[in-house]
Formats: C-alpha cells, structure tokens, sequence
C-alpha cells in the first residue's frame, strides 16, 4: 500500500473512532445528556429543567490516576539518571499525569518521541490524546506497524502526520485534490514507530484498551436522573401546596391578563380544579419527602463503589465515630490492589518510550535494555511511621543495606535519592582523607570526586 494511502486509511480509522472517545470525554467532564426522560417531557418543561450532574466518572478515574506517579526508571541494577534527565527535560511529571487520565477515561493515549531541534542529546517526547492518534497494529506480535496523528489549524486546514518503523512524513490536506499532499519526511531508521500506545486494561482482542468509565456510565446516568428529578420534586413539592376549587383556566392569568400555561400554573404552585358555581374554596397540602430521592442516590453510589472498587468514604459516608488508619488502609485495597495493576500496564508503555529515547539519542539500544524497569510511588498511603518501622525491619531483619532502602521511603523522588548518595559518598571520603591524614599519609584528589 502506497504511504499516502495508508495515511488516508488510518485518517478514516480515526474519524469513526472519534465519536465514541468524544462521548468518553464527556462523560468524564460532566458534559453527559440527561438520560431516562422522555423526550416529550422534556420538550414540555420548555427548557427549564437544568440537569443535576454527579460526576461519578471523574472520581472514578481521579481516584485512581492520583496513585500512579512515576519516579524514575532502573536499568539492571541501578537507577538510571540519564533517562531521568530526558523525562525531566519533557515534562514528563505533568504529562504523563495527562497521558493516565486520557487512557483510564478514553481507553488510551499515545506517547510520540523524536528528534529535539533545540538539544540532540534530550529526545522529545510529547503525550497525545486518543482523539488525534490511531496506531495500527501487527496481528502477530502486537507491536506497532504504523500509525498517525491527525489535527486541523484555526482555519479548519488538516494537517496527518504518518509514522513508520523508519520514516515520518508529513501531509497537508488538499482542497484542490481532496487528498492529502506530502510536505516533508524524516529518514530517521530507527527501526520502530516512534508512536508508543498507553493502554488502560488491554486485552487479548481489545489491545486498544478499555474505559474505566464503561461500567459506571449507566449507574451515573441513573444517579443523575433521580438527581435532577429531586430537583424537580423540591422545586413543586419540597414546599406546602396549594389548590384552588372552583376556578377555570380563565382566571390564571399574567399580569397583562394574558392567559398562562398549564406548565406556569404548576411552576406557581398552584393546583386548580373546576367546580359547581360558588364553591370557590382554596386548601393546603403538606411539603413532599424527599427522602427516596436520597435513598435511591446512596444505593447508586454503593453501585459505583463496589464496581470501581472505591472506599465509602470517598462517597462522603461516614460513621459516629472517625475511622482509624488501618481501617482507612484496609478500605483502600482493592484500590490499591487497580492502581498497582495499572503500574504494570502503563509501565510497560514508558519503558519503551525510553527505548526509543535511547534509539534517537544513541542510535543503538544499551545492552541491558530489555531488563528496564519503572520505578512507582507506592499506590498505598501508609503513614510515615508505619513506612519507617517496614524499612527498618528490612534492614535488621534481612539486612539488606539502608541505602538500598532509600528508594523505598514514601514520597521521596530520584533526585533526592541522588542528593542522598553525593552526601553519603562526600562523609565517607571526607572520613577516609581524616584516618589517612592521621596516618601521615597524602590524599590524592581523583577527577571522579573519590579520594
């Protein structure tokens, strides 16, 4: 298949894709249609019904991606800082916080890496949306034959980018043709797409991943309607009503007599009734209950809880009495239990970012590359005296060196891991020049800072 032809297919794959992500999108920023009203009620309420919107959604992927902070990478034994470096230089802290919510909400988002006009020795890494990115994938090995990223200016022009194993090009949409027009390429040889996929709960035969949100869009639906009728129901009947008895439709009017709707006589909370001449009498019913409203809402959120594995309190449930921190912990592992598995997934996606990274910036993989690992936050939220008492007990009990611990303390990044070792290894030859000065002998300043 000519290039050109394959763009304009992969174009087209994206187009139909689109529509579906854009629905995920909306979803995710409370942007979702009213669903179970009649569209016939809706026309007669004439537009002043306001849909009541419980984003669900958004705290079903928030509370996960909030657990999912990379902070650094080890290749074989060690941390490597290079890589760190090239992340760093990207902003890659924010952007893959973007990348995380895109996938949990959208089923995946894609990672683009190539050449950094500005600095060759940094490659440029950019996170893409699902929206303008389709990759197509080999059958067999699952890797990626090709992909591209489609997106319009101001002016509406559209503009493809095709990647392959070892050339991208650029094309520009032709209002003359129709069709796309080549305007530049890059001979890169790399040997890989340099387009790599971030794909929540991949499958088998889903390999362009699954939403989060696919399970709790109908219960948010649902919590969303018996919101907003509560709405409805404590705007007419959360207050005393009144009815009218021997009154006609002609004695409801405005205040330029003009005759007024049955909708407006409602929204006067007023009921009327015809009766016999002369028997004009007016009444009071008491305020609704509207307390099945919040009964139906909590058991929808008890839905959402068990499904997205969410702790009650999440949800705002809450006892007399507050609950304690290990009761807190053990509510949240089924949480973090989905946040460790999404570690994996997702971390499969940056390790070969930085393979690429390696394949820009060198030309050629290290040695080791296929033992590369994503170094986590810990998903879990133990408190620091618990996290100091488990890394003690690894050190006494297993013996395993504190330095190698330092990784492991809570909320610590790899650059204070760095700052750390420099400060350890400048005591311990700070040591050494003082036992060997006291022995009379010379210290010898070596270029690798060690004496």
């Amino acid at each position: 298949m000519a290039e050109v032809d394959l763009a304009e297919k992969l174009s087209e794959r994206l187009r139909k894709a689109v529509p579906d992500l854009e629905r995920l999108n909306r979803y995710y920023e409370g942007e979702q249609p009213l669903s179970y009203m009649h569209p016939e009620l809706l026309k007669e309420l004439q537009g002043r019904v306001r849909q009541l919107v419980i984003n669900w959604p958004r705290l079903v992927v928030d509370s996960l991606e909030e657990r999912l902070d990379v902070e650094g990478f080890r290749l074989g034994d060690a941390v490597d800082e290079r890589m760190w470096q090239w992340w760093q230089a990207n902003g890659l802290d924010l952007a893959s916080q973007q990348a995380h919510v895109e996938a949990l909400a959208m089923r995946r988002s894609f990672a683009i890496v190539g050449s950094n006009p500005d600095d060759h020795e940094v490659p440029l890494v950019t996170v893409e949306s699902p929206l303008q990115v389709i990759a197509r994938r080999d059958p067999a090995t699952r890797r990626v034959q090709s992909a591209v990223k489609v997106w319009s200016d101001e002016d509406e022009r559209e503009y493809v980018t095709l990647y392959l194993p070892d050339v991208t090009i650029w094309y520009e949409g032709s209002a003359e043709t129709g069709r796309l027009a080549e305007t530049g390429r890059d001979e890169h040889g790399l040997g890989r797409v340099p387009v790599v996929p971030i794909v929540n709960r991949g499958r088998i035969l889903q390999a362009d991943g699954v939403s989060e949100l696919a399970d709790v869009i109908p219960i948010s639906d649902a919590a969303c309607k018996i919101a907003t009728d509560m709405m409805i129901g404590a705007d007419f009947n959360a207050i005393p009503r009144t009815i009218a008895m021997g009154m006609t439709e002609q004695d409801f009017t405005d205040r330029d007599g003009n005759p007024v709707s049955k909708w407006e006589k409602i929204a006067g909370r007023i009921w009327a009734v015809t009766s016999a001449p002369g028997e004009a009498e007016v009444k009071q019913l008491p305020a609704a209950d509207l307390r099945n409203f919040h009964d139906t809402i909590n058991t929808l959120a008890r839905l959402v809880a068990s499904i997205a594995g969410l702790p009650p309190h999440y949800f705002g449930w809450s006892d007399a009495n507050p609950a304690s921190a290990d009761a807190i912990r053990s509510a949240e592992t089924r949480l973090v239990k989905r946040a460790e598995r999404r570690q994996r997934g997702f971390g499969e996606a940056w390790e070969e970012v930085m393979r690429l990274c390696f394949l820009v910036a060198d030309g050629e993989l290290p040695a080791n590359a296929a033992r590369m690992e994503t170094v986590w936050r810990d998903p879990a939220t133990p408190t620091t005296a618990a996290a100091a008492d488990a890394l003690a007990k690894l050190k006494d009990s297993l013996e395993i060196p504190a330095q190698a611990l330092w990784e492991k303390v809570p909320g610590v990044t790899q650059e204070e891991v760095r700052r750390w070792k420099a400060a350890a290894d400048a005591e311990r030859n700070a040591a050494a020049r003082a036992q060997a000065t006291a022995f009379g002998l010379d210290v010898v300043d070596r270029a690798d800072g060690v004496a």
